[in-house]
């Protein structure tokens, strides 16, 4: 019996692909360079070189296209990736790797930045992923801290909290105002160590 080939992708799938990816693109440049207000879904339609209509058949409305762009910001984060492979790192290291990858994946556009921030439509969609990014990153962390010989604090569950909301939202706001990101990164590393470590 012959064994059976897998399936190819057909090329109009891979095309809807890059039509979609052109469009989020576009988007982001066009909302960073407008502003939201006026990043009008016909200028992104523009910009990505597709009819309105085509747009209008992958997102319904420009909030759709901001709420995706958010979703995408956070698949880049890397909830699933360890913080630390190693168990034997110091403190501070750990520390520095958690931190620096926050900081690195909020390196885009400070303006697009400070749209996802402050108008991106909260769907319950973008809601469910946020959470649920917010939550595997705490889990990630309640381990680091429990199983570290340096950590000294006793509530590891609301530390882990204190910590993943500290270092998400302090990266987001101050990558958004173009701040230096290895002084950003110095002094989160310094404040979460002297917290962590009594």
């Amino acid at each position: 019996m012959p064994s059976e080939k897998p399936a190819r992708r057909k090329p109009r799938q891979v095309r809807a692909e890059l039509t979609r990816d052109r469009i989020l693109n576009a988007a982001a440049h066009i909302f960073t360079e407008y502003g939201y207000a006026a990043g009008t879904t016909n200028r992104i339609a523009e910009r990505a070189r597709v009819s309105i209509g085509s747009l209008y058949q992958y997102f319904p409305n420009k909030d759709a296209i901001l709420a995706e762009l958010v979703l995408n910001h956070i698949d880049e984060g890397g909830a699933d990736t360890p913080i630390t492979d190693s168990p034997d790192r110091d403190l501070e290291t750990v520390l520095r790797l958690f931190v620096r990858k926050t900081i690195d994946n909020h390196r885009a556009d400070p303006r697009l930045l400070r749209l996802m921030l402050e108008e991106a439509p909260l769907s319950p969609d973008l809601l469910t992923k946020i959470i649920r990014y917010s939550h595997k990153r705490i889990a990630q962390l309640k381990h680091v801290l429990a199983t570290h010989p340096e950590v000294r604090v006793t509530d590891l569950d609301m530390a882990a909290r204190l910590i993943e909301n500290t270092v998400e939202l302090v990266t987001h706001k101050l990558m958004a105002e173009s701040v230096e990101a290895q002084r950003l990164e110095n002094e989160l590393v310094a404040m979460l160590s002297r917290y962590l470590r009594g």
